[in-house]
């Protein structure tokens, strides 16, 4: 699922749940310089455009929109495999700033997968309208990684956000993601599982997010491993 980067210095993943208005900041960024296609194997619409910052061109891939990276349909297995086994330079994780609680269920996950993350916290003027107060600093030490408050549809703070992506994926901002504690026995399945996975794929770029699907009784990702596609999804999508 990997996109080929003929051209393109650094590719990026654009999350979000439905209605927080990431089509905005994709066509914000994008402007025409971009094209739809399916997702391969899928009828599922992608879409990915590109945008140029500082000299270097960004190629930014819009993921479904989704609640979830459970895989529990295929917009979530799309999103979560592209995170996952796509290893994009950075994902920026759309945020509603209206219902920044609910949108944090996402952002929790993706935290789990990878730890270069900025969170775009959009729809700031209806959160002051709503008369909605959101300490972002506060919010974005409490995650461990960027968050920049945007109101794509006038196209403000998308500087900021593409100068934080940039700040990303040069390595110039070093980010500490909040994830979820494992302690007991939990722990202990944990250490002796996720050495068992590494030896059968050495590929896989976060066995113990794999580890934790399988404890978890995720079906999709326990049927990935016994018939081997898991190994693919890793080798294909580098």
């Amino acid at each position: 699922m990997r996109v080929a980067k003929s051209g393109i210095d650094f590719e990026i993943a654009l999350a979000g749940n439905p209605n927080t208005g990431k089509s905005t900041v994709f066509n914000a960024l994008t402007g025409m310089r971009q094209h739809t296609g399916n997702w391969p194997g899928k009828t599922v619409t992608r879409a990915e455009g590109d945008y140029l910052h500082d000299g270097k061109r960004y190629r930014l891939i819009d993921l479904p929109g989704t609640y979830s990276l459970l895989s529990a349909s295929v917009d979530e297995e799309i999103a979560r495999d592209f995170i996952l086994f796509g290893q994009p330079d950075c994902t920026v994780v759309v945020v509603d700033a209206t219902s920044v609680e609910r949108n944090l269920n996402l952002v929790l996950q993706v935290l789990e997968i990878t730890d270069r993350v900025v969170i775009c916290l959009n729809l700031m003027d209806e959160a002051k309208r709503r008369g909605i107060t959101i300490d972002h600093a506060g919010l974005a030490e409490e995650l461990g990684v960027p968050i920049v408050p945007t109101t794509a549809r006038y196209g403000k703070g998308l500087n900021d956000l593409t100068t934080a992506v940039s700040h990303m994926v040069s390595g110039k901002t070093e980010t500490t993601p909040r994830r979820l504690q494992i302690t007991g026995e939990l722990s202990d399945a944990l250490d002796e599982l996720v050495p068992m996975i590494e030896e059968q794929y050495h590929d896989l770029p976060n066995s113990r997010w794999v580890a934790l699907r399988l404890l978890d009784g995720d079906y999709a990702v326990r049927q990935a491993l016994l018939d081997g596609s898991i190994g693919e999804l890793a080798g294909g999508n580098r």
